[in-house]
């Protein structure tokens, strides 16, 4: 638009434009330009020019009230902070908007619905001046109007959105930040509205928003317009794909966590002074994934293209957070926001630092942990935002969602406890900003937690918080990974949970020398892999029931299997890639199998399982052959789909040469070659049998990774589970150890890799010492003793080499 004076399009913006557009618009301008030539979608829009702000207070004549209204103003004071906020808002509102300014406006509207129809419905956002930077965000501190539609429709909504730079959490948020109030100042950026109030819309981190892993692109989603997600009122879908091989063109979904979603946001009705109005979501489709793998895709795409833009003009990784929207007409997905994240970005990578809770209590509320810490405290459960003033600084905040109205009092908690939400609404951002540890997503933490009543707030394991009852000991461990030595001697981690990945990936390690499918089987799956192939057989009906609800969704009950199993598995490779990651096949006891749901319609009853049908026993029986051939199928699926090479595959409990080949064979028709794409197999050395005959193993495995817990019971003649004779169970025992020491040998002998996985090194120092000095290769840790058992080799590793030099 020729000539005008307060208006700029998104082609004329760039991001060098912050002072005159704000953080946002300039964003918006910048990957309108730059990015839609790459294939990223982005609404055409407009920005008014903070310029236009400036002269809305001039002749209004309100800059000097402004600063009498918020002089010696006490932001601890909700009521006060109130009052100013007020007051300051009447006085932009009161001033309007000048004729000249809105006669750009409503010109450039015109030219917005020339583009995409009559009467286009627009979104309204505010875009302070100071926003968006790399240490602050000010994020939703100003308004957003969605659904405007006609000239007074607009021009209201321009007039609230100037206004809304003096919202009581933006005041707040600038003094927190020192930011001057009259050194800032507001732009609105009008654009093409996407109509996702037909179909989904949500928010991209190009990063883990727990714990700061960079390597993956988090995606969460909703039904309708993308507000709910930023307010916390649903609890959405969430995706997370691995950017290092979606790069090179595999389909590398690593988790998908489904949400209830049990409202959306679409348009108001008619004429209808409300714009925006909540519906329930069917249940039907609360319990379907509110977009498909190739839209998900096309989002890590989208996402991967912005990071690297920004990433590229700072010659540093900028991690992105980012707000998308699909129109429910077209079914395209677009990029409506997008700006540097700034909590994870922010801290220093060179100290590790480690909540431990000591002991646990009874459970009163789960959700979704953010933060990564232990918090302790006295609850204070607030209805409503009327309600906040009864807050006390150091109470623990419990309510039903939070939305950036409630920051002033945030500030001051110890923890956050929300019904509502997901890792992206505002209690999380907000948290993770402040530094605090907050519970999302609860549903009833409102019901189940009082005030006054004492609580530990835990979200130091993993993807879920904790809420127990009463004041529980923690304590922090701080270590600095400053010129911190590795050992010749590969540390590596046991794990199972995938959930705490990302986390430990952070802990300096050689990759995952045991991964347990049975943990990624019990906890995510629950079902008999054997009654998802034979449903029929299952013949209790509660039972039945149980598995329709979990599988329900999916193509199929095997693909539910196969698919929770990858994405398991999945997520572990990726934390550690490109690191090897050694996942042991199943491993249940018939016991444990008859546990899972439809398992007694299965499983043989036994009189010691722990010497019975398990391990490789099960892989080419014709009682589990199919069940094992859903488990090679989702190794296939993350080898192959997810372009995870650096997993590599272990057979547990393999008595025989013969069993070992069956096994082989077995995994082949099932796709699963050793050596094909350079596929290794390991197999767990653990029997006595493995060790007296490894040369020949050697012909069939790639390495062994010595299970000390199985091959102490088998040598002693123990039964591990016994608590009667558990005094005898001793893995230091000199038969134990002289095995240990054949099986390395034999390993070197042949050129095999060899590697320990069983519980004793982390209990015992000086049996990782021994292993050590045995020469092996490798020693797999659990995660809490991987720290201590570095430091100790590599003081064994250098006092041996000075005895060689001398």
């Amino acid at each position: 638009m020729s000539g005008a004076k307060y208006i700029r399009w998104f082609e004329e913006i760039r991001n060098e434009d912050v002072a005159s557009v704000g953080g946002k618009n300039a964003s918006l301008g910048e990957m309108y330009q730059d990015l839609t030539k790459v294939g990223v979608k982005i609404p055409n829009g407009f920005a008014i020019t903070a310029d236009a702000y400036w002269r809305v207070v001039k002749t209004g004549n309100v800059l000097g009230q402004l600063k009498t209204t918020l002089a010696d103003l006490d932001k601890t004071s909700v009521t006060n902070l109130e009052g100013r906020g007020k007051q300051a808002r009447d006085l932009i509102l009161g001033a309007g908007i000048p004729d000249d300014i809105w006669n750009e406006i409503s010109a450039a509207y015109d030219t917005l619905c020339e583009e995409y129809g009559p009467d286009t419905d627009v979104a309204v956002r505010s875009s302070a001046t100071a926003e968006d930077l790399p240490t602050a965000s000010f994020a939703g501190q100003q308004e957003t109007y969605l659904n405007i539609r006609g000239y007074p429709a607009l021009r209201e909504a321009c007039s609230k959105c100037f206004a809304s730079l003096f919202t009581d959490r933006a005041i707040s948020y600038r003094i927190d930040q020192n930011f001057d109030h009259f050194r800032v100042a507001l732009s609105i950026g009008v654009m093409k509205m996407v109509r996702s109030d037909l179909a989904s819309s949500g928010v991209i981190f190009t990063l883990d928003t727990e714990t700061g892993f960079r390597e993956v692109v988090f995606i969460t989603g909703s039904y309708g317009l993308g507000e709910n997600i930023v307010q916390g009122a649903v609890n959405p879908d969430e995706f997370y794909v691995f950017k290092p091989t979606v790069r090179t063109g595999h389909r590398a979904i690593i988790r998908k966590n489904l949400g209830d979603k049990k409202i959306k946001m679409i348009y108001g009705q008619g004429t209808s002074k409300v714009l925006t109005r909540n519906v329930e979501v069917p249940e039907s489709d609360g319990r379907r994934f509110c977009i498909t793998d190739d839209e998900i895709l096309e989002l890590a795409q989208f996402a991967i293209k912005i990071e690297d833009h920004y990433s590229g003009k700072a010659r540093q990784t900028v991690p992105m957070d980012i707000e998308w929207a699909k129109d429910g007409i077209t079914g395209e997905l677009f990029i409506v926001q997008a700006r540097p994240e700034t909590v994870h970005s922010q801290e220093a990578m060179d100290i590790l630092v480690t909540y431990h809770l000591e002991k646990r209590g009874p459970v009163l509320a789960t959700g979704k942990g953010v933060g990564e810490k232990i918090a302790t405290g006295r609850v204070r459960v607030i209805a409503d935002v009327s309600r906040l003033g009864e807050f006390r600084p150091g109470e623990i905040l419990v309510a039903d969602t939070t939305n950036p109205d409630w920051e002033p009092v945030m500030k001051t908690a110890a923890a956050i406890i929300t019904n509502r939400g997901g890792r992206t609404c505002h209690a999380a951002i907000v948290s993770r900003e402040l530094g605090v540890a907050a519970v999302v997503g609860t549903n009833d933490a409102t019901e189940k937690i009082k005030t006054g009543q004492n609580v530990t707030v835990n979200c130091s394991e993993g993807d879920e918080g904790v809420v127990y009852d009463g004041i529980l000991q923690f304590h922090v461990e701080k270590v600095s990974l400053k010129d911190l030595r590795r050992p010749k001697t590969k540390i590596m981690m046991n794990l199972g949970e995938p959930d705490q990945a990302f986390a430990l990936s952070m802990i300096p390690n050689d990759g995952i020398g045991l991964a347990r499918m049975e943990f990624v089987i019990n906890n995510y799956i629950k079902i008999h892999p054997m009654a998802l192939v034979h449903p029929e057989k299952v013949t209790d009906e509660t039972v039945k029931a149980k598995i329709a609800g979990l599988t329900y969704g999916y193509a199929s009950p095997e693909d539910y299997f196969v698919g929770k199993l990858s994405q398991g598995i999945g997520t572990i490779a990726a934390a550690f890639y490109p690191k090897p990651v050694v996942v042991r096949m199943s491993d249940f006891k018939t016991n444990e199998y008859a546990d899972l749901l439809g398992g007694k319609s299965f499983e043989p009853e036994e009189s010691n399982p722990m010497l019975g049908f398990r391990g490789a026993s099960r892989y080419y029986d014709e009682k589990y052959r199919e069940g094992f051939a859903l488990e090679c199928r989702a190794m296939k699926q993350v080898l192959e789909e997810m372009g995870l090479t650096n997993l590599v595959i272990m057979i547990p409990f393999c008595r025989t040469v013969d069993e070992g080949e069956k096994v082989l064979a077995e995994m082949a028709k099932n796709g699963l070659v050793r050596g094909k794409n350079g596929l290794s197999v390991y197999v767990m050395c653990e029997i006595p049998n493995n060790i007296l005959l490894i040369d020949e193993f050697s012909r069939l495995f790639d390495g062994f990774s010595i299970g000390s817990n199985d091959l102490t019971q088998l040598t002693l003649g123990v039964d591990r589970d016994s608590v009667v004779v558990a005094h005898d169970f001793d893995e230091r025992d000199p038969g134990v150890m002289k095995f240990i020491s054949l099986a390395v040998q034999g390993a070197k002998r042949n050129g095999r890799h060899s590697g320990l996985c069983g519980q004793a090194p982390s209990d015992y120092p000086e049996f990782a010492e021994f292993l050590v000095r045995e020469g092996i290769e490798s020693i797999s840790l659990n995660p809490d003793s991987v720290m201590k058992i570095t430091q100790k080799v590599v003081a064994l590793e250098e006092r041996l080499a000075g005895r060689k030099t001398t």
